[in-house]
């Protein structure tokens, strides 16, 4: 770190930093535990903006911009819908963008969409004169590149994040000083339907795997059942809590990786204050942006990927949607299909689709002959190849339709599959072998 005196002289009010933002400009939001709350705050007290539009994936710890009696003033354009904004999308205050998380920087790059200021949450600079986009680096990065302004939060509590990280202090136009905590996500406890799935798809990972995972009690609970493998390694879009106990046990070594070999690479993370001390300066944790991260060519390299991903239904021909209930956007495309077929194209690869047979207490299947009206297809039922839920765990690459109702079937709830199989012989005129 350099002098406190050396920099934070040139720190202004929060009020003063977000002056910078005129009406009808198109500002990109840094997002996850890097929201900066303190600058959004003071941009959503500023009622003599209009029209401006705010590009981001999603954000934590609030979003007082979606809030209704912003609507007109502030347009939220969700590249990844969090729950803050699924009211809004739903109720058309607010928009949404499919669009594969690789692809997001160039849409800033390519100036497709033309970025007027970033606001985003930066670690202290260092005796270089250099911040970092700490716990997110994702799309941040292009924004910061290609912003005309860059406006930000710099928070004594941000971590200090290695990789593609640096953000030179001279690129910032006027900054805000903070010392607060960062929105933390705890682990979530696994239920038994959770931990049976986490125990199956532990069972598919081989020494020397190569691990992509997401956030959420399947994820930990995988991750809480590797104790027993070897060499394991970790590039992806994001991890949490979880992967700590791996590499403090030495489980997680990274050694045979063929690119960032000894380095976990992620995206963003999202967790607790440990999480957040753990990838602080910290020489085995590259962050990237995400058109690095999530460029299936470059996964690809790595032998043995595995990528966890979770669905929300799948059809008993493959199709998987995992950004919406139906025409109610949820989520959004995020990484699944960058990683699906990064590791699918991997030596020894295995994509992995995570999710309980049943939703609503039991009284819906999420496996299902079709999907909802709306539904999007995250993934393509060319692209699947294993899903699990905790009644066992198929392979779909290679069969037929009938192959596959047969295999989905046998991984349903049991209390669905006899309808399942009805419904599957009534459409596509298939003799189904009756229940075992």
């Amino acid at each position: 770190m350099i002098p406190l005196s050396s920099w934070t002289s040139r720190a202004t009010s929060p009020q003063d930093v977000v002056a910078h933002i005129k009406s009808g400009d198109r500002v990109f939001v840094h997002g996850a535990a890097a929201t900066p709350l303190a600058l959004l705050d003071a941009m959503c007290a500023r009622h003599d903006l209009e029209g401006v539009t705010l590009y981001h994936l999603h954000t934590e710890g609030g979003s007082p911009f979606a809030d209704p009696v912003h609507h007109g003033r502030f347009r939220s354009v969700s590249l990844f819908v969090g729950p803050a904004l699924r009211a809004g999308v739903a109720d058309g205050r607010a928009d949404f963008m499919p669009v594969f998380l690789s692809e997001i920087p160039d849409l800033f790059l390519s100036r497709r969409i033309p970025l007027d200021v970033a606001l985003v949450q930066l670690s202290p600079p260092n005796r270089h004169q250099h911040s970092t986009l700490g716990t997110s680096v994702d799309a941040a990065m292009a924004a910061v590149v290609s912003a005309r302004t860059v406006l930000a939060e710099i928070n004594d509590q941000m971590p200090r994040t290695l990789g593609h990280s640096a953000v030179p202090l001279s690129r910032v136009t006027a900054f805000a000083h903070t010392n607060r905590p960062l929105p933390e996500h705890a682990l979530a406890e696994a239920s038994d339907v959770e931990r049976r799935i986490g125990e199956l798809v532990a069972g598919l990972i081989e020494d020397g795997s190569c691990l992509q995972m997401g956030i959420g009690a399947i994820p930990d609970a995988v991750l809480a059942r590797l104790g027993n493998k070897h060499d394991l390694g970790v590039h992806t879009e994001m991890f949490s809590d979880g992967l700590i106990p791996l590499v403090e046990a030495g489980v997680i070594t990274n050694a045979r990786k063929k690119v960032h070999a000894g380095r976990i690479v992620a995206s963003f993370v999202s967790g607790t204050r440990k999480l957040f001390d753990f990838v602080d300066d910290n020489q085995m944790v590259e962050m990237h942006p995400c058109d690095r991260t999530n460029d299936t060519a470059l996964i690809a390299k790595n032998d043995r990927v595995v990528a966890i991903n979770s669905a929300i239904e799948i059809d008993l021909t493959g199709q998987v949607c995992a950004d919406s209930i139906g025409h109610r956007i949820y989520s959004g495309i995020g990484g699944q299909m960058d990683f699906i077929r990064g590791a699918a194209r991997s030596a020894e690869g295995k994509p992995i689709i995570a999710l309980p047979s049943t939703a609503a207490g039991g009284q819906v299947s999420r496996i299902t002959l079709e999907l909802k009206a709306g539904a999007g297809v995250v993934t393509t039922r060319g692209h699947v190849r294993w899903v699990v839920t905790e009644h066992g765990a198929v392979n779909l690459h290679g069969k037929t339709l009938r192959e596959r109702g047969e295999a989905l079937i046998s991984v349903a709830h049991p209390d669905f599959r006899a309808s399942l199989r009805t419904e599957l012989d009534q459409l596509r005129h298939f003799d189904m072998a009756p229940s075992r």
